[in-house]
């Protein structure tokens, strides 16, 4: 009920409803009026028939009229249908009556007219009801009125033949209201079909609507049917098309246009935005299937878009330009490398801003300094957009700008210089004359030349170059070409600091890290250095040599790159070097690192946050075979047998350096056979965003496996086989094979204590020393033995024990159960004694004191010049180096 249709369903019902009961009213009322016409007429009929009846007068003038006319007005009455017939005298007595009651009687009535000689009809009020009675007056053969005739006819007789009526008339009116009813539900519903359900408002606003399309609309709208006809074309598409006024009903082929526009609107393909001619105008045409929402065909736009074309050409244009902004600012400065920024910047404009880029820039930021001055000499760093023998200056070159180029002039006012036309300008010629000529031959005819700035320094310089078909540069490209260039500026100038501080940070790194392997003959050494993709890192190894013939093989970690993790390692590596000084085992070396570490943290906390670092180290002793190791949170060493069969041996783990908190560390002793290997790495090796660490270990064990290798083809094998591509972390690895000392170069003695047991001791080693070929110091041995062999029997305890050790050097130890270190001191002129240590320091080139579980150890070395020692000192000499001036 709320579509248009139900509301003319219901306008139309109320409608036939309303003529409906206006006619039965009518019908009704019509009938009952001829009704009361026919009442009088009747009774006018009857009265005035029995008034000029035969024998009316001979009866009235009888003895008894009343027994003469009561039958004949009653039989009479029934045959005029009327409710009596009554005469009077003309004294009002009633001679006959439709109630005999009455006859005799003597009524007043409305007889004057009738008593006059006129008949007459009226109604009045009766004994029966309103009535309507009619009155004739009975006349002689004279004329003269000798009676009255009366017929009543009641208003309730006449109505009752009219209601007897009245269910054929509302019966009728009922049928008519249902056929009208029923015809109008039939109209109402093929309107719902025609206006698709709509209510008013939207049929209304449906058609404000087509009307602003056939009229307002500023598009041009057309309304294809089946078989190419125009079936609706708004005003817009008239103006546009120059339809004829009869357009619609026409094939589209029939309406003039051109066929570049008549084709593609009478195809009914679909079509977006599609370019067409039409006269002179430009437009832009769309076309959509109108089914599901119609009958099929096509409905078309059209918009003019020919004032449009050179605006949106230079939006294009400027959308483009935005576009390879954006792209500059990915693409430039991804690898923070100065040359390959360069390059960056020239591929992202050419071609699309330019044909041929070129980047020159000053040697000292490829070096990563700042300039301290601008120079007109620059390095060709990059050039993209040349092909085969091209007349630019290659990459690499370094090349001095004269003061007429655009190259310099830009550089000397620091802003773009636009050169439109090469052909024309000839200050850029005398670079270089001839190969101007050979530039503008290969159709390189404009030229913008933009200076590198970045906080105020000029970096180098970009040129930009057209030629061939692309048209010249204008003021809008330099703005442009300033803008591009500022950007990538940055990206070099991020790139020069970065160069510079990576420089820095791998200056430091390389003076931290070890440059060599020092001699020794414990180990055959090999190591392996893996910088990470990240750049400088914390990874570090060593190996000390240990007096005694032992080596100590060193393996750290600083997590963290940058300059803050290479100095750090470099700390450590410092500390760990000058702990071994000290000849401390594995475990109390990382103690003392782990307390510095700590005392790091504490220094630095509140700016660089807390180091983290690993360490692990091995003490290897080819006299016993024995290797010791220590590990605060590093990874274990892999160990390698002779046979080829790979090991991780169990090395206690401790907490990482500086989280110790002062608890003791736990080593691990192994005995190795000569041969093996010893491969100590960081986390790195085996570690990766791909890979976990068992993997890795399950990859090392593979790589490492296999016998008769040198632990120089053994890093190669590891590393071809764990690092194919460059690192994530950084990589350092360290594979040392082992060795052990000849046993004939080992010479042991027990020393009694007793001064008198010092003379056979000493004797012996003599002997031992003429054995390998050392007489030569033999003495400056004896001496150094005599001395030390004294001051443990003196101050020591049991059991003293003499260890000769003929490696590189000859090693002199005397061990004792005493832990007391002597110190070496200047005598004074009243002491007797205190210069046996001062001798044993002028002949021995190094010696110290090493602590064991059951004492101390203290060690002299001897150098060895092929095979023989050097010059010894005079021992007069010496004694007399023991006083100053004042002692005599």
């Amino acid at each position: 009920m709320r579509s248009v249709a139900g509301e003319v369903f219901l306008l139309q019902l109320a409608v036939v409803v309303l003529l409906v009961a206006a006619a039965v009213v009518a019908l009704v009322v019509q009938a009952r009026s001829a009704g009361m016409v026919d009442a009088r007429h009747r009774t006018l009929a009857a009265a005035g028939t029995f008034a000029e009846s035969p024998g009316i007068v001979a009866a009235l003038r009888s003895p008894h009229p009343s027994a003469a006319l009561q039958p004949s007005a009653e039989a009479a009455r029934k045959i005029a249908g009327v409710d009596g017939i009554n005469v009077y005298t003309l004294s009002g007595v009633t001679l006959a009556h439709s109630d005999p009651r009455q006859i005799g009687k003597h009524v007043v009535g409305p007889f004057s007219k009738a008593a006059a000689g006129q008949s007459f009809t009226e109604t009045f009020e009766g004994s029966l009801g309103q009535s309507v009675v009619s009155v004739v007056p009975v006349k002689d053969s004279d004329g003269r009125v000798i009676a009255i005739v009366s017929s009543p006819v009641t208003v309730q007789n006449v109505q009752s033949m009219v209601n007897r009526q009245l269910p054929v008339v509302l019966g009728s009116a009922a049928a008519v209201l249902a056929l009208s009813a029923g015809g109008t539900a039939l109209v109402s519903r093929r309107l719902l079909r025609r206006t698709h359900g709509l209510g008013p408002a939207e049929m209304t606003r449906m058609y404000e609507h087509h009307d602003a399309v056939l009229h307002a609309v500023r598009e041009g709208v057309l309304i294809i049917g089946g078989g190419g006809r125009l079936l609706l074309a708004n005003d817009e598409a008239r103006r546009l098309l120059r339809l004829p006024v009869d357009a619609e009903g026409l094939t589209v082929t029939d309406l003039g246009l051109e066929e570049g526009i008549a084709e593609p609107i009478a195809s009914g393909r679909s079509a977006t935005d599609e370019l067409h001619m039409a006269t002179d105008r430009l437009l832009s045409v769309n076309i959509r299937p109108t089914a599901p929402y119609g009958q099929a065909g096509t409905v078309v736009t059209l918009r003019d878009t020919t004032e449009l074309r050179a605006l949106s050409g230079r939006a294009e244009v400027a959308r483009e330009r935005l576009k390879l902004l954006y792209d500059a600012g990915v693409r430039v400065g991804t690898t923070l490398n100065v040359e390959r920024t360069a390059e960056e910047l020239a591929e992202v404009a050419v071609p699309r801003f330019a044909d041929v880029v070129t980047v020159d820039l000053l040697d000292p930021v490829l070096r990563g300094e700042e300039p301290t001055e601008a120079s007109t000499e620059m390095r060709r760093t990059a050039a993209v957009g040349l092909q085969g023998d091209h007349p630019l200056y290659p990459v690499g070159e370094l090349i001095r700008f004269v003061p007429t180029s655009p190259m310099a002039a830009g550089l000397a006012d620091g802003r773009a210089v636009l050169e439109a036309d090469l052909r024309v300008t000839h200050g850029w010629r005398t670079q270089d004359p001839a190969n101007a000529l050979r530039i503008l031959d290969r159709g390189i005819h404009s030229l913008i030349a933009v200076p590198l700035r970045a906080r105020g320094v000029v970096l180098g310089m970009a040129g930009y170059w057209r030629g061939q078909d692309s048209p010249p540069f204008d003021e809008e490209d330099v703005s442009f070409a300033e803008e591009l260039t500022a950007r990538a500026a940055l990206a070099v100038d991020n790139a020069r600091r970065y160069t510079r501080e990576h420089t820095m940070a791998v200056t430091l790194q390389r003076s931290l890290l070890p440059r060599g392997v020092p001699e020794q003959s414990a180990v055959e050494v090999a190591h392996r250095y893996l910088a990470a993709q990240a750049g400088v890192g914390g990874d570090w190894f060593d190996v000390i040599p240990l007096p005694g013939t032992r080596v100590a093989l060193v393996v750290g970690d600083v997590v963290g790159h940058g300059l803050h993790a290479a100095a750090t390692m470099g700390r450590l590596r410092t500390a760990v070097y000058n702990f071994s000084t000290l000849d401390l085992p594995p475990d109390e070396l990382l103690s003392h690192l782990d307390e510095l570490v700590a005392h790091i943290d504490t220094d630095e906390q509140e700016w660089q946050g807390i180091t983290g670092a690993t360490c692990l180290c091995a003490i290897y002793d080819p006299v016993s075979g024995q290797v010791t190791a220590a590990t605060a949170g590093h990874p274990g060493p892999a160990l390698v047998r002779p046979d080829g069969t790979v090991s991780l041996p169990e090395v206690p783990i401790s907490p990482p350096l500086g989280l110790g908190e002062g608890l003791p560390m736990e080593t691990m002793t192994v005995t190795l056979p000569e041969g093996s290997r010893l491969a100590l790495f960081t986390d790195g090796l085996i570690e990766s965003r791909d890979r976990d660490p068992d993997a890795g270990l399950a990859a090392l064990r593979a790589a490492l496996a296999g016998p008769a290798r040198t632990p120089e083809e053994t890093c190669t094998a590891v590393i071809d086989a764990m690092l194919p591509t460059r690192p994530s972390d950084d990589v350092a690895l360290l594979v040392a094979r082992t060795r052990r000392l000849d046993p004939a170069r080992i010479a042991e003695w027990d020393v009694r204590p007793d001064p008198a047991a010092v003379s056979p001791v000493r004797n012996a080693c003599a002997r031992r020393l003429a054995d390998w070929g050392l007489e030569e110091i033999a003495f400056t041995t004896e001496l150094i033995l005599s001395e030390l062999m004294t001051n443990a029997i003196r101050y020591g305890t049991e059991p003293i024990r003499v260890r000769l050790l003929y490696d590189r050097s000859l090693i002199c130890e005397v061990s004792d159960g005493s832990s007391t270190s002597p110190h070496l001191r200047r005598a004074e002129a009243t002491d007797e004694g205190g210069r046996g240590l001062f001798l044993v320091a002028q002949f021995a080139e190094r010696w110290g004191t090493r602590y064991t579980a059951r004492g101390k150890i203290i060690w002299s070395e001897q150098a060895l010049l092929d095979g023989a020692a050097p010059p010894a000192m005079d021992l007069g000499e010496a004694l007399l180096a023991g006083w100053d001036d004042e002692g005599f």
